[in-house]
Parts: C-alpha cells; structure tokens; sequence
C-alpha cells in the first residue's frame, strides 16, 4: 500500500509540474503575442498597425529634417520592430514607406564620415543593415521622394517596390569617394541588368520612377498621395493567403538570385512537394473543388 501511495503521489506530483510547465509556456506565449503587437514608442521611425484586419504592419521612416537619412539608430529601430512584427502570427505583411519628400535619401554620412578602414572591418560596419533582406514576411517598400545611397539599398532589399510618381533612386556614393556598400552594385545588377547598373553606380545619377519600372527594379507606379494605400492594399492581399505557403513561395523566388537555372527549378520543385504535406494546401484545393473561399490555419 505505501507502495501504491509512492506511485501515487509521484503521478500526482509530476502532473502538477507539467500543469505548471505548460501554464508557464502559456503565459509565455501570451507575453510574446503582447510584446510583439503592443505599441512601442521609436525615436526614428513609426510603427503602426493598419488595414481593416490590422493584419498588415506599416514602419515610417521619421528624421524628417535629416530626408530620412539612415543612422545606426534608425537601422536598429527598424530591426526590432521587424522582430516584433515577424513575432506576431496576426500579421502578414510588412510596408516600409518615409515621407513624400524622401523614402529616405541615404547613409547618415555625419555619423559615417569619421570612420576608419580598421574600424569598418573590426566592427563589420553595415552588417546589422540586412536585417531587412533575411525577413520571412513579405516586406513591401513605399518609395516617395528620393531613395538615394542606402535608402535605395533598403528598398531593393524588400521582395516588392512600389512608387510614386515623383519618386528618384540613385546610388551617388561614387561623388563622395566611395562605392554602394549596402547591396546597391549586386541588387541594381540583378534586378536592373549590368548596363544600367553600371550607369547608375559609376555616374551617381538619378533614375525616375518610371525608368525604375521601365527596367525592372520597381513594381508599379502611383501617385504620391496614394501609394502608401496602394501598398497596404497589396500587404492585405498576400494576408489572405496561408503564411507558411508564402513564406515558402518567397523563399523559392529569392532562390533565383543565389543558384543555377537547374539548382533553382530542384528548389522550386522540392518546396512545391513540400506543400501537400500541409493542411492548408489541402484546404486551399478542397476549397477550390468545393467553389469555397478557403481557411487557411498556417499549417
């Protein structure tokens, strides 16, 4: 019997644990879902829920009398904010914009100017800058004004730009003694081809929102006081679909830009496989066979 009553209590006792360890893990999980979707004050940027969801997340450059230059502060606000928001399942998209005069019109080059070769390498300077290229949600940049230097390096590092009318891009660093340090002589390339790279790079001059489009960097084209809407538009789009599914599709896209033609179409092949092992690609084409709108549950 005392036997029995050892067994007993030790079932008991290591139910309690687990009660506790699971209670634990939920109280994790709701701080998490608060620390990721609370407002949070920023002292270079804003960062703002929007759409009739609130399942689209807007960031706003905010050193209005700097055009949005990109200091070390602005960078890591932008970093923690994406943290926040990649952290909280209920949003699906990510929009980058600044104002109508500048998305942002380069590197803070006060705070740059001092810098040394031994200290760039010793502190791997703008390494912390790619926070925005390794995102999983699809982030859409918002370009209005002038996106110069690494305000044009952060907007090739979004998957999608859309831009205003009014809208100027240009990698000038070779005025200032330089080169792009942040992406702009690779991503121009990519996404533009090596002539009008080169132009770009090796002259510093500006290209139009319309040449922008013209040559593949930029999506589409809107009027200035309507491209922010535009954007959150296209961010509420994509949050309709199953998250894991696009977070797989951005993954096969970006692909592209790192392997072979046959290396890609292997990636793309094995990552459209992987989708029937899903929940939500069985929704989604029982939802079609059914003439249904689906409901995706991200697995």
């Amino acid at each position: 019997m005392a036997n029995i009553g050892r067994i007993l209590a030790s079932r008991v006792a290591g139910q309690l644990v687990r009660n506790v360890a699971s209670n634990q893990q939920q109280q994790q999980a709701n701080l998490l879902r608060f620390y990721s979707s609370a407002p949070k004050s920023y002292e270079f940027i804003k960062a703002e829920l929007t759409g009739e969801k609130k399942n689209v997340a807007l960031i706003t450059l905010n050193r209005p009398k700097a055009l949005n230059a990109l200091c070390n502060g602005l960078v890591s606000e932008i970093s923690d904010a994406l943290d926040r928001y990649e952290a909280d399942d209920s949003i699906g998209a990510i929009v980058i914009t600044g104002s109508e005069k500048a998305f942002a019109a380069g590197a803070d080059i006060k705070e740059m100017q001092p810098n040394t070769y031994a200290k760039c390498i010793n502190t791997d300077f703008l390494a912390n800058w790619t926070r925005v290229a390794k995102a999983q949600k699809p982030i859409i940049a918002a370009v209005n004004g002038y996106a110069l230097g690494g305000g044009c390096e952060l907007a090739m590092m979004c998957d999608i730009i859309y831009a205003g009318d009014k809208a100027r891009f240009g990698q000038p660093e070779i005025a200032l003694g330089t080169i792009p340090g942040a992406g702009g002589t690779q991503r121009t390339t990519r996404a533009m081809g090596k002539s009008k790279a080169m132009e770009m790079c090796l002259t510093g001059n500006m290209i139009t929102a319309e040449e922008a489009e013209r040559s593949g960097l930029v999506s589409k084209v809107f009027p200035a006081d309507k491209l922010v809407e535009e954007a959150v538009k296209l961010g509420e789009k994509i949050s309709t679909f199953s998250p894991l599914i696009v977070r797989l599709c951005k993954e096969a896209v970006n692909a592209s830009y790192e392997v072979s033609l046959n290396e890609g179409l292997r990636f793309e092949r094995r990552h459209f496989h992987a989708t029937f092992s899903t929940k939500d690609r069985l929704e989604g084409m029982t939802a079609f066979v059914e003439k249904r709108a689906p409901k995706f549950s991200n697995e």
